[in-house]
């Protein structure tokens, strides 16, 4: 295994991740993770009957650079990653690194997302941006991601090709301007009422082209009721402005904010 690049400068980078049942896949995630890049990563694990908290905990004793927490039952990705952000501010973190822990977000992308934000508040891991590709064995799920990309796009006029992916890195500067008390959402829905917040709020967007995979273990945890979840929250926030979470605009925020730098 080669050698992971640094984060040059004082940048400080936390990824995190909510884990339910990936014991296969969580072990071969954290290596790839630090190949790539230099970070701190924050499991939160929701009692996985699988054991994957427990070889968190394992890895955890070897490796300072894995904190894992655990929470008594299935709480949703939205608030494992809310908490993550509050850690990271309290921490002093730069940015944080949401993504998925079974390979649909690949970790060598990481340094091309995070050094994206040396000129944005917010950079997503986009499927649908040229360059990227989507190499799913699911005819329909490759139509609804489309779909419903173009459906959130058109209806909350938002200036990303792909509003609903999971894979983002967020400048600490654009937490702190988040009410992360009125995030709503318990699902994968939380992507786009965070998203909306930050356009809302005349914050600066990059895409960074990936290559989505299918997970190869593990069960997915995308069901009908995330679907539906999603369609939802796209009416809620296009029409009732007052369940959007709110952000402060970039006008009235007068914080610096430090430069992100590439890995190398």
């Amino acid at each position: 295994m080669s050698a992971a690049p640094a984060l040059r400068g004082r940048n400080r980078v936390l990824v995190a991740i909510a884990t339910y049942e990936e014991r296969d896949n969580l072990p071969r995630l954290l290596v790839a993770i630090w190949s790539a890049v230099d970070a701190d990563v924050l499991v939160t694990d929701d009692a996985s009957p699988d054991g994957t908290g427990q070889i968190a905990d394992a890895i955890a004793a070897r490796e300072p650079r894995l904190t894992v927490v655990h929470r008594p039952g299935k709480q949703g990705v939205a608030s494992a990653h809310v908490a993550a952000f509050r850690r990271a501010l309290a921490q002093g973190y730069d940015a944080v690194v949401e993504m998925d822990a079974d390979f649909s977000h690949p970790p060598e992308v990481l340094p091309a997302l995070i050094a994206a934000c040396a000129d944005a508040d917010v950079a997503l891991g986009s499927r649908l941006v040229p360059g990227a590709r989507m190499l799913s064995r699911s005819r329909l799920r490759s139509f609804l991601t489309r779909a419903g990309c173009a459906y959130a796009r058109s209806v909350l006029r938002l200036p990303l090709r792909d509003c609903t992916g999971g894979f983002r890195c967020t400048r600490s500067d654009a937490l702190r301007r988040l009410d992360l008390d009125g995030v709503r959402s318990r699902g994968y829905a939380m992507q786009l009422e965070l998203n909306q917040a930050w356009a809302d709020a005349g914050m600066r967007f990059a895409e960074v082209p990936i290559t989505f995979r299918d997970r190869t273990a593990g069960r997915s945890k995308m069901t009908a009721g995330i679907v539906v979840e999603a369609f939802l929250a796209v009416l809620r926030l296009r029409f009732d402005a007052r369940s959007r979470v709110r952000a402060v605009s970039r006008a009235a925020s007068e914080q610096k904010q430090p430069a992100l730098v590439e890995a190398s």
